[in-house]
């Protein structure tokens, strides 16, 4: 395969930051490396990307100039991770994806070529129509940078509109055309591919639905040299199925709770009577073994009957965010063993009067998510290689 090069920008102009923040969803605080400036750049991603996006973290960002519509002069081109840049630009997705089709660069497309991009079928627009011999494929590209042990995963974020895009890919195929869904996974050391269903059940299951119907799912890992040159050759990963299939199955396992208190609180907890929690955030460790969708959503409200100790605790937090971590197995107190040993302190006794843990509550002084420690441990259990 000759593969021309193809890079994103001149290698001069990349200049190197370490994030600090993210103000909002398009929108990233960071320091210029040369001189330690703190300058505001725009994220093409709308992606959560919370284990890439830690507080040090190494970025390729390019001078832009100001732009109609942008209050920022920088554009965001990458992170690294494991030494690696890991390209953020959704819109260049598409532009890789031609490049790799149009050369022969994702085997089971290797004799397709481009029509058309930007295709409208019906109420949608779809990404390319290829031609494959004499067959017509639509095709729809998505960007992964969900990754960890081996898997990736998408998506990283519940996505409705993905989930029909690939709905109405499925409805293209039984009609009797070819359809096929391209996922550029920008994880060099990746492995399998796998739908994302602790974070998007509804998307995972709709993807599982789309394979079985004839939709060809094809993830491609592509890596980037550190000045933003594509690396070659393309990998295409396995797809463990059965895991998938059993795993997104059915709405269950264990999952993690982020609270924070702004201040310190006394509370009354049920039995364990009164406690002092100071401020900061604590991680709750919990399961449900059959809908797990809806004990996460009682979680969120703050107004309900206290059953669990955690509803004492609930109601004092200013922010909450769940994690479910969907599992065919119990894994609720192999979770909390995991987390205590990056907190700080266990509430004793806390959540776990059903089993032999001293507790499934553990604080910590700073948030979690921009902990890589913490990452890690969650990324071990969502992210455990098929067997």
């Amino acid at each position: 395969m000759n593969l021309p090069a193809l890079r994103l920008c001149d290698a001069a102009e990349i200049i190197r930051a370490r994030f600090v923040d993210r103000p909002n969803q398009f929108l990233v605080r960071c320091r210029l490396e040369s001189d330690g400036k703190l300058v505001r750049a725009f994220l093409p991603n709308p992606g959560r990307m919370w284990e890439l996006l830690v507080p040090g973290a190494h970025l390729s960002i390019r001078f832009t100039g100001p732009r109609t519509g942008r209050s920022t002069s920088y554009t965001v081109l990458a992170v690294e991770r494991d030494r690696a840049p890991i390209v953020l630009q959704t819109q260049h997705a598409n532009t890789l994806a031609r490049h790799l089709v149009d050369h022969g660069a994702i085997p089971p497309l290797r004799s397709a070529r481009v029509l058309k991009s930007e295709v409208a079928v019906g109420h949608s627009r779809f990404d390319f129509l290829l031609r494959d011999g004499d067959v017509d494929v639509m095709l729809e590209v998505k960007s992964t940078t969900l990754y960890g042990d081996g898997v990736a995963m998408f998506p990283d974020a519940v996505t409705a509109r993905g989930a029909r895009h690939v709905a109405e890919l499925t409805a293209l195929r039984q009609s009797g055309m070819d359809a096929a869904i391209l996922f550029i996974v920008h994880a060099p050391n990746a492995r399998w591919f796998m739908p994302d269903f602790h974070t998007d059940l509804a998307f995972s299951q709709t993807l599982i639905t789309a394979h079985d119907s004839g939709v060809r799912i094809l993830p491609a890992a592509v890596e980037w040299h550190p000045d933003l040159s594509l690396a070659k050759p393309v990998r295409m990963l396995e797809i463990p199925w059965n895991h998938a299939r059993r795993e997104a199955g059915e709405d269950r396992g264990g999952y993690l709770l982020i609270l924070r208190l702004g201040r310190d609180r006394r509370l009354h907890i049920g039995a364990l009577g009164s406690k002092l929690f100071p401020k900061g955030y604590y991680l709750y460790i919990g399961s449900a073994m059959a809908n797990l969708s809806s004990r996460l959503a009682r979680h969120r409200r703050l107004h309900k009957r206290h059953h669990w100790h955690i509803d004492y605790l609930r109601p004092a937090a200013s922010d909450l965010i769940a994690l479910p971590v969907r599992s065919s197995r119990r894994i609720e107190c192999d979770l909390a063993r995991a987390i205590e040993p990056i907190s700080t302190t266990a509430c004793s006794d806390f959540g776990s009067s059903d089993c032999a843990c001293s507790s499934h509550l553990f604080a910590m002084p700073h948030n979690p998510l921009h902990d890589m420690r913490f990452h890690r441990v969650l990324q071990s259990f969502r992210m455990s290689q098929p067997a």
